[in-house]
């Protein structure tokens, strides 16, 4: 189903940059190769491509075929171009670190190279983060499932699986590892307002991957939880602050909140490239606000709401750290408090 196991890819034989249209999913399963600026662009902003280890991933890999394609006759010429793609493309997705982390260690690569090499090195650049991404999973899901070991259920919010990175995901990586051990863990996915990423992409790759998989509705999370039906929560993230605070998609600390209520343990499942060490406190991140149609229109044949009724649609929201029970990162499970010492 999934693309060679993975959700985006680099066709470097056309020099096309591959995704997997997640905006049609579960109904539709649609692959792209491009090579155009504007419908990368769209792709991001559109979440067509969501996530951010996979936005970070297909960011690279999509500088890397726009510079390829580059008519542009200097090193000069070149740097100039790459630079503009990237602040262009960092407006996409203003929460999402991994994004800007990407666009960053692409010019880093770029600063040290000349006119013969420029091409060669940032495809093997993306190819060396696309890589990276993998094995960054693995190893949180290896973590993961290890932590686990004792748990039969547990609740996820949004989708922070192999849609959301390259191939095993992150709060959804403990429970592919802990199946390929021989350890079913059943799931219980929110479904994630307004875009339903929980019910759409989480529940469509657990059953894919013959998970067991209960959709509920966001605000269903407190009655589970008090009926004992999950051990842990498992959620993925789009940025963290140096004290731990963090980002992810809008109802997590809602959900975080629920979970120190009735006792209930609070994972964050991130890689370090989600970490912001230029941010002090939650406070400081930016959150994306997007388009009140999703909430009125999206899913609905005829208007939702009132004409004359407001929305607020906030894309993401910040947990605070003390919610938060450990991180679960590449680099091991690592307290809220402990986070900033791994850099």
């Amino acid at each position: 189903m999934f693309l060679n196991g993975a959700t985006v890819g680099f066709d470097t034989v056309n020099n096309k940059a591959v995704f997997i249209d997640q905006t049609l999913l579960p109904t539709e399963y649609r692959e792209v190769a491009t090579d155009d600026f504007n419908e990368i662009f769209d792709a991001i902003k559109f979440l067509k491509v969501r996530g951010a280890p996979a936005i970070g991933v297909f960011t690279a890999i999509s500088l890397a075929v726009l510079m390829n394609k580059s008519t542009a006759d200097t090193y000069e010429e070149l740097f100039a171009e790459l630079k503009d793609y990237c602040e262009k493309l960092v407006l996409c997705r203003p929460t999402a670190v991994n994004l800007k982390w990407a666009t960053e260690e692409m010019l880093k690569v770029a600063e040290k190279l000349n006119r013969e090499n420029f091409r060669t090195y940032l495809i093997r650049c993306a190819l060396d983060i696309l890589d990276d991404d993998v094995a960054v999973c693995r190893k949180i899901g290896e973590y993961g499932a290890d932590l686990l070991k004792k748990c039969n259920s547990v609740l996820t919010h949004c989708n922070a699986g192999r849609l959301a990175t390259v191939k095993y995901g992150t709060a959804l990586a403990p429970i592919y590892v802990a199946k390929e051990n021989g350890h079913n863990i059943k799931v219980f996915a929110d479904e994630t307002r307004p875009l339903l990423q929980g019910a759409r992409l989480t529940a469509f790759e657990l059953c894919d991957a013959d998970v067991d998989t209960t959709v509920i509705c966001d605000n269903m999370a407190s009655f589970v939880m008090k009926n004992g039906l999950v051990d842990a929560v498992l959620v993925g993230c789009d940025r963290v602050a140096l004290n731990g605070d963090t980002a992810n998609k809008i109802g997590t600390s809602g959900v975080a909140i629920l979970a120190k209520h009735y006792g209930i343990p609070f994972y964050v499942c991130m890689p370090f490239s989600t970490f912001d060490k230029n941010i002090k406190t939650g406070d400081e991140i930016v959150i994306e606000m997007r388009n009140g149609d999703e909430i009125g229109e999206m899913w609905y044949e005829n208007r939702m709401i009132p004409q004359n009724a407001k929305t607020l649609n906030p894309a993401f929201d910040v947990t605070d750290n003390s919610l938060i029970t450990a991180f679960i990162t590449e680099k091991g499970v690592i307290a809220p408090g402990e986070i900033k010492n791994y850099i």
